[in-house]
């Protein structure tokens, strides 16, 4: 079995689980709590203000052509996009289980302007310099080819675009770095090689004209302009 089909089954399960990754994700529900503060160290406060950091880079009534990678539930974005009425967002994600659910979030809010498809980052179908934004909230570290999402990702933004979004990076927290290693990684949630905050930094820079990282605990969010 490839790598890419470990993490789809591996997801298969958590979308299906709706109610408890939703909880753990944006550390809202007694289990998802429970998981944050094991994890990854974080309270309700600290898990909103790395959310908040990496959403901050979408522009307030933001009208270009966007795509959001991965979409996972789409717990932590349907809510931004109802908000966005004259955007374009496509949401692309690998495992169809995890976009189901962000399918019927957006029915349900009677979402308009987002449109569905099952991908892989690192074949974006988008022409070079197609899109004004780039979002990636806990994709990164999934990701099997790193290297690929993160060229795929610059290849499709135009001169002035963003990228922004976070992910976890190792070297911030201990625990979190041991049970990454002893249980994501062998369950196929996360696939190494790690960014460091310092690594991350160095590659967003060298790569985009601006960049910003900062980290909460194990996650880092990041805004980078093109």
């Amino acid at each position: 079995m490839g790598r890419h089909e470990e993490i789809r089954n591996a997801y298969k399960n958590l979308g299906g689980d709706a109610t408890f990754y939703d909880g753990m994700i944006t550390c809202s529900t007694l289990p998802g709590k429970a998981v944050c503060k094991l994890v990854w160290n974080m309270n309700k406060r600290k898990n909103d203000h790395y959310l908040e950091l990496a959403l901050s880079g979408i522009p307030e009534n933001f009208e270009g052509k966007m795509l959001e990678v991965p979409v996972g539930t789409g717990v932590l974005t349907m809510p931004v996009y109802e908000t966005l009425p004259d955007a374009d967002i496509t949401c692309l994600d690998y495992s169809p289980d995890m976009m189901e659910r962000a399918k019927r979030q957006a029915e349900e809010r009677g979402i308009k302007n987002v449109q569905f498809m099952q991908g892989d980052v690192g074949k974006l179908p988008f022409s070079d310099g197609s899109l004004d934004l780039v979002l990636s909230l806990n994709g990164f570290h999934a990701f099997p080819d790193k290297e690929e999402a993160y060229s795929e990702v610059f290849r499709v933004l135009k001169p002035g675009g963003i990228f922004c979004g976070c992910f976890y990076v190792k070297g911030e927290n201990k625990r979190t770095d041991f049970l990454v290693d002893k249980i994501y990684t062998p369950k196929g949630y996360f696939t190494p090689p790690y960014e460091t905050a310092d690594s991350l930094e160095k590659r967003l820079k060298n790569m985009y004209q601006k960049a910003q990282v900062k980290t909460v605990e194990g996650m880092a969010a990041f805004r980078c302009r093109k």
